[in-house]
């Protein structure tokens, strides 16, 4: 019996030792991380601060040029008070805004700092070093540009608006929205079976309830998308949920070419930028084509183990293209060899729904698990994560231009986002013009979102048919 409990124990100090060790390992483990953090705290610290006194300097330089040209001027004569009154609203607002954002911006801010200070070590490890001015860093400048940008536009304001059909039938829903070649026209299309052309300036300057399109054409089966030729201006593409992709002449109100090769309901269709004949499509039965408008039949066919929800070619190449799938990847394909992919972007945890390029090297990709994504296809990098809008189930649109990512809703909404900051910078609601909302109302997603080509203003529809002429300002 002593002997029992004495190996009893000994194997309770042994198990209290071993947790004890345990226990110590956590205590060094955390001690390390909080002293990592606390350098990494103090370095941010070393950055803001030399920063500060950058700024500082040269805004007493530039406040010293300014009394001096103001003084060329006579405005010395003037009112002092006057110009104070004319700027304090501006700038009260605009910190007001930067204060609201700083978790967003900070993390924007330490990025591009950190960034540029890894690449400074480097140049000056080759003896490169190109920071000579006392004080600048690159990255502070590179911030300076987005921060800029960023409190430039804090809203969107209403331009025009029309409307489709019937305010409660399901076939006013707009699938797909998009500008021509030069961004004159406009294109809109849905469950309706019709291609709507609009004349863009028509709408900007004509009273809202006499909007008419001045071309409509008809289709067989609802549509899905429309990508319109970048050469050929009167040459439009589509894609329906027969699986038909259909090229029309807009000026004859045909179709050039019909393929119909797709097995189920083709959800995207692009043209190539760089060849005006060429063309991709995605369809449910998981094949992408590449169709040539000079031929009868799909000149390429990539098959692949999930349905296709977005296809996108890269605008600087015309063997690049991007496909959004329900694998929850991005596949990015050179179509001089389709036996796999080039790369296989992850991140997103539900179907990726669209793909955008908003450079030869930037893509932007939207989910169903409420998120975008933008990612650097030249290296193969995930940069950011952008979270705000609401997409669980539905199709909501996806614009992109180079400064700015903007996607709908199914709050009803168009949110806006700086590709350099991962908090939306605007958001706008469309009302419902139901008098009690309820779950109707609810029920109203964003549906269709484009940009105007790189310009703050935006064409966006949702699934009561409205269309609206958002301008993106102050």
């Amino acid at each position: 019996m002593a002997l029992l409990a004495e190996k009893t124990r000994k194997m309770e100090q042994e198990e209290a030792d071993t947790n004890m060790r345990i226990l110590l390992d956590f205590l060094y483990c955390l001690s390390k991380q909080k002293l990592d953090d606390l350098n990494e705290i103090q370095t941010d610290l070393q950055y803001i601060e030399e920063d500060i006194n950058y700024v500082e300097k040269k805004r007493i330089q530039l406040s010293r040029e300014n009394d001096r040209f103001s003084l060329k001027l006579g405005m010395f004569a003037d009112d002092p008070n006057s110009k104070l009154v004319t700027q304090s609203g501006p700038n009260a607002s605009k910190k007001k805004w930067v204060r609201a954002k700083l978790n967003a911006l900070q993390e924007c801010y330490l990025q591009k700092r950190r960034n540029w200070v890894r690449q400074a070590c480097k140049e000056q490890e080759r003896g490169t070093d190109t920071s000579n001015r006392e004080g600048y860093n690159p990255g502070l400048e590179d911030f300076q540009s987005v921060l800029t940008n960023f409190t430039r536009c804090s809203q969107f304001r209403v331009v025009a608006e029309l409307r489709q059909g019937d305010l409660f039938h399901s076939a006013n829903i707009v699938s797909s929205i998009e500008f021509d070649r030069d961004d004159e026209l406009f294109a809109t299309t849905g469950v309706s079976r019709r291609i709507k052309i609009f004349e863009f300036s028509k709408v900007m300057n004509e009273p809202e309830d006499v909007h008419c399109p001045v071309v409509e054409m008809s289709t067989r089966s609802k549509l899905s998308c429309v990508s319109w030729n970048k050469y050929m201006k009167n040459h439009i593409a589509s894609s329906d949920y027969e699986g038909i992709v259909t090229v029309w002449d807009v000026t004859t109100r045909q179709s050039i070419m019909e393929y119909e090769e797709h097995e189920k309901r083709a959800w995207s269709v692009d043209f190539s930028q760089n060849e005006p004949s060429m063309l991709v499509s995605g369809s449910d039965d998981c094949k992408v084509k590449i169709w040539c408008t000079k031929q009868e039949a799909s000149v390429l066919n990539i098959d692949m183990k999930a349905n296709i929800c977005s296809v996108k070619y890269n605008p600087g190449s015309s063997i690049h293209v991007a496909v959004g799938s329900a694998d929850h990847h991005i596949h990015y394909y050179d179509l001089r060899n389709i036996s796999q992919p080039l790369y296989v972007f992850r991140g997103h945890r539900k179907t990726v729904s669209y793909v955008k390029f908003l450079s030869s090297d930037e893509l932007a990709s939207s989910s169903t698990d409420s998120t975008l994504r933008l990612w650097d296809v030249k290296e193969n990098l995930a940069l950011r994560t952008f979270r705000g809008h609401t997409n669980e189930r539905n199709f909501v649109g996806l614009t992109v231009n180079s400064e700015y990512i903007a996607c709908g809703s199914e709050t009803n909404e168009v949110f806006v986002y700086h590709k350099a900051i991962s908090k939306p910078a605007a958001s706008h609601r469309f009302s419902t013009d139901l008098e009690n909302g309820g779950d109707d109302a609810r029920s109203y997603f964003t549906s269709a979102v484009c940009w105007k080509s790189d310009s703050p203003t935006m064409l966006t529809a949702n699934s009561q048919g409205t269309i609206k002429v958002l301008v993106l300002a102050a």
